[in-house]
C-alpha cells in the first residue's frame, strides 16, 4: 500500500481512538488535505479515490461523530477493495481504524532507472503513463541506476541513499560532456539537482485568447500554425523564421530569430503552445522568440507556472527544464523526508516530496507558495537546532561566580559622573545576574550609537575585577582601544576609584616593544587586572593569570577564530559582545540565537535626534555654509568621503583629491585635517588626537571614522556619496555626531541627482532608530552587514529561507524548542534521520558560539 494511504489509516486509527471527535489533526482531519493530496498523486493513488477523500473529509466536522465512523468506514472499505494488501483482501466490516497496532511500513518500489535512451524533448503524458521508468529502463537498458527503493519512505534508513548519488550521466541525454557541465552550477548527482531551486518563475498559467490580448501581457497562447516563413535578413548573413498562428479569435505572428532548423519544427495545421511577452511591431501585436512546445505534450515550458533556472554556456532553460523533469517527477516523491510528521503536521507543512515537486513544477501558485514554506522552514529549523544546541554547550560548563552586593554596586553607581538610564540598569542587572549564576556569561548588549554601552561593560568588569580575577577588551582599532581606555581609566580609576592606573594598561599593536613587554608580564603575574587592546591581546605570547570576563566590541568586525583564541586565554571565561549595529528581531532569533541578548533602546538625558537631509549635489554649497556657521560657534565638523583616491571603475569622490580643494579653495581659512585608512596606526592616532583637542576644525576621513571615535565638540556629519553606503554604516557614521547637548546634523549628498531618492538616504532623513533602520537594511542588503564573519558562509546555506521571514522563523523556532527539550542531541531512534540531516546542514564545523 502506497505512504500516502498508510498515513491516511493512520489518521484514522488516532481518529477512532480519539472517538471521532475532529482532533488527529490540529484543527481538524481536512486539514491534512493540504498536504495529502499532493502526496496521494505523488504515491499514484487513483484520482477517484483522492476525490472521495477529499469529500468525505470536507464534510468531516459538519456530521455527527457516530456519522463520522460510518463516513470513515466506510472509506475505508472502498480503498481497501481498490489497494488491497498482498495476499489479503480487507475485511469490510473491521476497518483499520480499530485496534492498536502500528501502521504497517510501505512495500518499497522496485527498481528503476530514469529513461536513459528516449530524445531531449518531453515525452508526452499518455505516453508515460503505460511506460513508467520502471519499464523503460527494462525496455532500454542502459547504465545501471540506483534503485528508487533506497528512497521509499518508510525504509527510514537514511538521508541521503545511494540512489541520489547516483551520477547524472544515469539520465536520458546526458552525457559526460553534459554532466561535467552541469558540474559547473554545483549540480554533481541526482540529489543536487533536486535540491537546485529555481531563481525565479514566469507565470504562463493564464490562458488568453489571441483577441483579447495586449501590449506587455505575459501569456501562453494556443493556436493552430497557418503559415511559416524562412526570411533572410543583413543581406543573409542572418534570418527570421516568421509564424502565424490562429485561434478561431486571431491571428499572431510570432519571429524566431536565427534558428533556421525551426523551419522543418512547424508544420502547417499543427497545434501549438507559445508562451512569452506580447510585443508590438509596425501597430500589430506579435511575440518575438518565446518559448513552445506541440500541445499534446506534457507542458514543461507553457500555459504553466515555468521554472526559470540559473544557467551557464551550453545549458539552455528548456533542456535544463527538462532533465529536471526526469528528475523531479521520479525522485522527489521517493525521497526520505526527515522532519518528524510530529513537527510537520504542528507546522502545518507539506511532505518534503510535495514540496521538492511544487517547487520546481508548480501547479499552482498556492501549491508553490506551501512548497517555498516547507524548504524555507527546514533551513530555520536546522538552524534554530544549531543555536540552541550551542547554547546549551556553552551552558553545560560551569564558570566562576562573581558576587557583589546592592550596596556595592550603588556606591559604583553613586561615583558616575552621570545617572544610567533605565535600560542600561537594566542591562547591568542581567550582566550581574549572568555573573553570579555559575554558568559563564554569553550575552550580546546591542544599543544605538551613544546610547551608552561601554559604562555598563565598564561596570560588569568591575564586578570581575572586585572578585580577584581579570578582564580583557578587545576592539577593532587603535582609536576605538584608545577610547575606551581612557574611559574604563576615568570610570574605574578615577577619584574613589577601585583599580590604580597601573592596574588597567593600553596594548595595540603601536605600543613600543619595552611597554609590551611590561604589560604582558603585569597580565601573566597578575598585576595587571584590565587590558584593552585589539589583535594583539590575542598574541600567542600574551598570557593571563586568571582571565575571566572578556568584551569584544563590534563583534561583527572580529572572525570566528578571533573569539575563539581570546576565549581559550581564559577558564569558561564570561564573554560579552557589544555592537552598535542594531540587530534586526529575525536575526536575533536566528544567527545570534545562542547568545543571551540585552538592549539599550533609551539615550542619555541631553542628548537630541540629529537633524539629517538629503541633499542634490547642486546643493553642496548650502552643506558648506552650515559647516562655516557651525565652525564660528566654535564646534567642528567631518566630512566623509567612500573613497580614498579617485578610481576609474568607481564615478565617486574621493578624500584625498577633495582634501586639496577643500583646503586651499573652500576653507582656506580654516584648519583642516585628513583620516584615510591608508595611514599608518600611529599617523591616525595624532590625526584624530589633533582633532578631538580641536587643532582642527575639520576633518576630511574615509569610514575610518565609522567606529568609537567621540568627539563631543563635532556637530556637523557630511557624507559624500553617501547612496554608496549601507545604512548600517550610514548610521554609524552620523553617530559621530550629537555626542554632546548641542543640536547636530547629518547632511548626505549621493553621487548623482537622481540617487537622492535612494530609499536609504531617505529613511536616513526620516528616522533616528538605529533599529527601523536596521530592519529596512535586512531587507534591502541582506544579513551580510550584520553578521561579519560570524557564521562563515551563513547567507549561502539558506536557498529557500528569506531572513526577513519573522513569521516562518518564529514557527520553525517554536517547534525546533518543542523538539529540542525533549531530544536535544538528536539521539533517540526516530530522530536518527533528522539527526543526519541536520549534520549536513551544519558541516563538519560547530559554528560559533559567540
Amino acid at each position: 500500500m502506497q505512504p500516502s494511504l498508510e498515513k491516511l489509516r493512520k489518521f484514522f486509527r488516532l481518529e477512532h481512538e480519539n472517538k471521532y471527535d475532529n482532533t488527529a489533526i490540529i484543527g481538524g482531519l481536512a486539514k491534512m488535505l493540504d498536504f495529502w493530496e499532493g502526496e496521494a498523486r505523488a504515491d499514484g493513488v487513483a484520482e477517484e479515490v483522492i476525490q472521495a477523500v477529499v469529500a468525505r473529509l470536507r464534510s468531516y466536522e459538519k456530521i455527527s461523530p457516530d456519522g463520522r465512523a460510518e463516513s470513515l468506514k466506510g472509506l475505508w472499505k472502498r480503498i481497501g477493495e481498490t489497494y488491497p494488501e498482498a495476499g489479503q483482501k480487507p475485511k469490510a466490516q473491521t476497518p483499520p481504524v480499530v485496534g492498536n497496532q502500528p501502521p504497517r511500513p510501505p512495500r518499497p518500489a522496485p527498481d528503476a532507472t530514469p529513461n536513459a535512451e528516449a530524445s531531449e524533448s518531453p515525452r508526452p503524458q499518455q505516453q508515460q503513463k503505460q511506460n513508467p521508468p520502471q519499464q523503460q529502463a527494462q525496455q532500454k537498458p542502459r547504465q545501471a541506476a540506483p534503485s528508487r527503493s533506497d528512497v521509499v519512505p518508510g525504509a527510514k534508513t537514511s538521508q541521503t541513499p545511494a540512489a541520489l548519488n547516483a551520477e547524472l550521466t544515469v539520465l536520458q541525454g546526458v552525457g559526460p560532456r553534459h554532466a561535467e557541465t552541469l558540474s559547473s552550477l554545483g549540480m554533481n548527482n541526482l540529489g543536487d539537482m533536486l535540491y537546485y531551486f529555481p531563481r525565479r518563475y514566469e507565470d504562463y498559467s493564464q490562458l488568453k485568447p489571441i483577441k483579447a490580448l495586449f501590449y506587455n501581457d505575459v501569456v501562453t497562447v494556443l493556436g493552430t500554425i497557418q503559415t511559416v516563413h524562412n526570411r533572410p535578413i543583413r543581406g543573409g548573413k542572418s534570418s527570421i523564421i516568421e509564424v502565424v498562428i490562429s485561434d478561431g479569435t486571431g491571428s499572431l505572428r510570432i519571429s524566431f530569430f536565427n534558428q533556421p532548423w525551426l523551419a522543418n519544427r512547424f508544420k502547417q495545421g499543427d497545434a501549438i503552445a507559445v508562451s512569452g511577452k506580447v510585443d508590438q511591431y509596425l501597430g500589430r501585436l506579435v511575440m518575438n522568440s518565446p518559448d513552445w512546445e506541440p500541445v499534446e505534450v506534457e507542458n514543461l515550458h507553457t500555459a504553466r507556472i515555468v521554472p526559470i533556472y540559473a544557467l551557464t554556456e551550453k545549458i539552455t532553460q528548456k533542456g535544463l527544464r527538462g532533465i529536471m523533469n526526469q528528475v523531479v517527477s521520479h525522485w522527489a516523491p521517493a525521497v526520505v523526508d526527515a522532519l518528524p510528521d510530529t513537527v510537520r503536521f504542528a507546522a502545518r507543512l507539506v511532505s518534503l516530496g510535495e514540496a521538492l515537486m511544487q517547487v520546481h513544477f508548480p501547479v499552482s501558485q498556492d501549491r508553490l507558495k506551501a512548497a517555498r514554506e516547507r524548504l524555507g522552514f527546514d533551513e530555520i529549523f536546522y538552524l534554530q537546532m544549531g543555536v540552541l544546541r550551542q547554547k546549551r554547550d556553552w551552558k553545560s560548563v560551569d564558570g566562576r561566580r562573581f558576587t557583589v552586593s546592592t550596596e556595592w554596586l550603588d556606591a559604583r553607581l553613586t561615583s558616575l559622573p552621570f545617572a544610567l538610564t533605565a535600560a542600561q540598569q537594566k542591562s547591568l542587572e542581567e550582566i550581574r545576574a549572568d555573573l553570579d549564576s555559575g554558568k559563564p556569561m554569553n550575552r550580546l548588549v546591542q544599543g544605538d550609537v551613544g546610547s551608552g554601552k561601554t559604562v555598563v561593560a565598564a561596570l560588569g568588569a568591575a564586578i570581575v575585577v572586585s572578585g580577584g580575577a581579570q578582564a580583557a577588551i578587545m576592539a577593532p582599532t587603535s582609536i576605538l582601544a584608545e577610547q575606551h581606555y581612557r574611559n574604563f581609566t576615568r570610570l574605574l580609576a578615577g577619584e574613589g576609584g577601585m583599580l590604580q592606573e597601573s592596574e588597567i594598561r593600553l596594548l595595540v599593536g603601536s605600543t613600543p616593544d619595552i611597554r609590551k613587554e611590561e604589560i604582558r608580564q603585569g597580565l601573566h603575574d597578575g598585576t595587571v587586572k584590565l587590558v584593552i587592546g585589539t589583535h594583539a591581546v590575542i598574541e600567542p605570547d600574551v598570557l593571563f593569570k586568571d582571565l575571566q570576563f572578556i568584551v569584544i566590541d563590534e563583534q561583527h568586525r572580529f572572525g570566528v577564530e578571533q573569539r575563539k583564541e581570546l576565549r581559550s586565554k581564559g577558564t569558561n571565561p564570561h564573554l560579552l559582545v557589544m555592537t552598535a549595529t542594531p540587530i534586526p528581531r529575525s536575526l536575533a532569533l536566528t544567527v545570534f540565537g545562542d547568545l543571551d541578548i540585552s538592549v539599550i533602546d533609551e539615550m542619555p538625558v541631553g542628548r537630541q535626534p540629529i537633524n539629517t537631509y538629503v541633499l542634490r549635489p547642486q546643493e553642496r554649497e548650502r552643506a558648506f555654509t552650515l559647516i562655516r556657521g557651525q565652525i564660528k560657534d566654535g564646534k567642528q565638523a567631518f566630512i566623509v568621503y567612500p573613497l580614498i583616491d579617485e578610481s576609474e571603475k568607481i564615478e565617486a569622490r574621493a578624500a584625498v583629491d577633495d582634501f586639496e580643494t577643500l583646503s586651499k579653495e573652500i576653507f582656506p581659512d580654516l584648519k583642516v585635517g585628513l583620516l584615510h585608512g591608508r595611514m599608518k596606526p600611529a599617523e591616525k592616532d595624532e590625526v584624530m588626537m589633533k582633532f578631538r583637542d580641536r587643532e582642527y576644525d575639520i576633518l576630511v576621513s574615509t569610514t575610518v571614522v565609522e567606529v568609537g571615535v567621540d568627539v563631543p565638540n563635532s556637530t556637523v556629519m557630511l557624507i559624500e556619496g553617501a547612496d554608496r553606503f549601507g545604512l548600517a554604516q550610514l548610521h554609524q557614521l552620523r553617530g559621530r555626531v550629537g555626542r554632546g547637548a548641542d543640536q547636530s546634523y547629518c547632511l548626505l549628498i549621493p553621487t548623482h541627482e537622481d540617487a537622492a531618492e535612494n530609499e536609504r538616504l531617505q529613511a536616513m532623513s526620516q528616522t533616528n532608530s538605529g533599529f527601523e533602520l536596521a530592519d529596512l537594511d535586512l531587507k534591502t542588503r541582506g544579513p551580510g552587514e550584520f553578521l561579519g564573519t560570524r557564521q562563515a558562509g551563513f547567507a549561502s546555506t539558506l536557498k529557500m529561507a528569506s531572513i526577513t521571514d519573522v513569521l516562518l522563523i518564529e514557527k520553525a523556532r517554536t517547534q525546533a524548542q518543542v523538539l529540542f527539550e525533549r531530544d536535544p542531541y538528536l539521539q533517540l531512534p526516530e530522530h536518527a534521520l533528522l539527526a543526519e540531516a541536520f549534520e549536513r546542514f551544519w558541516g563538519e564545523g560547530k559554528g560559533d558560539v559567540s
